[in-house]
């Protein structure tokens, strides 16, 4: 008998949780239901989830800061945010902080299992890539540990989250190239909308900053088309 998928879902408020929860166990997903940050971190650590659904305002704390919390020391189970929020400033600090998805309130619970199925397919080929061999590739004087996602530069360490590792290998098999931003946002995140392009934005963003330190390694913007990677 096959496992089923571990859902940690939170969300305070009951109505609606209680209707996601009940739509999810029916789509085949084990549903793990919190209320509260406090509660989320204790199931966190008992159940190892999948993936999390994670609602942003809550009664003792809010989602952006349980992601930054767990990021911290878990790198690769996907996190989606639900919230009523839409400006691109908390869509933004939403990516920031962790997340790999983003869906606005009120949302179709479909849409829901679509982008969960989706996240939970691409997390899957992750687990598969890194169970076969390794690889250590230079970028300048950086080495990158894929798919482990560990950038290494003059013994410090860096570890990506798996949405990071993704965009920089897709930049590495292009190298000197340009990479087609809509190929980047189709591959990774099944869509290449408004959001999900202010998401890949803030990726980027921080590929840079994590490879600043070789002044001889770019990631240049080619205005309509893409990304491109020089070193």
């Amino acid at each position: 008998m096959a496992t089923l998928n571990k859902i940690l879902f939170v969300e305070d408020e009951p109505a609606l949780a209680e209707i996601v929860k009940e739509t999810l166990v029916l789509k085949g997903f084990e549903v793990t239901h919190t209320l509260t940050a406090k509660e989320t971190i204790i199931q966190y650590h008992k159940i190892k989830p999948d993936i999390l659904v994670l609602d942003v305002m809550l009664p003792d704390g809010d989602g952006f800061s349980i992601a930054k919390q767990l990021r911290q020391i878990d790198t690769k189970t996907p996190i989606i945010f639900l919230t009523s929020k839409s400006l691109p400033a908390d869509v933004v600090m939403g990516f920031e902080s962790g997340g790999n998805d983003y869906l606005k309130k009120p949302f179709s619970i479909e849409e829901l299992v679509i982008r969960i199925k989706a996240l939970l397919s691409q997390n899957r080929l992750v687990v598969k890539i890194e169970e076969q061999k390794k690889k250590v590739v230079h970028i300048g004087n950086y080495h990158f540990h894929y798919p482990e996602g560990i950038l290494t530069f003059e013994g410090t360490h860096k570890t990506l989250t798996n949405r990071e590792a993704e965009i920089l290998q897709m930049l590495l098999l292009n190298k000197n190239n340009v990479l087609d931003r809509n190929l980047i946002l189709n591959t990774l995140w099944n869509n290449n909308d408004y959001f999900s392009g202010r998401s890949l934005d803030v990726f980027i963003t921080k590929l840079r900053k994590y490879l600043k330190h070789d002044p001889s390694v770019f990631i240049i913007n080619i205005r309509g088309q893409g990304y491109k990677l020089i070193y």
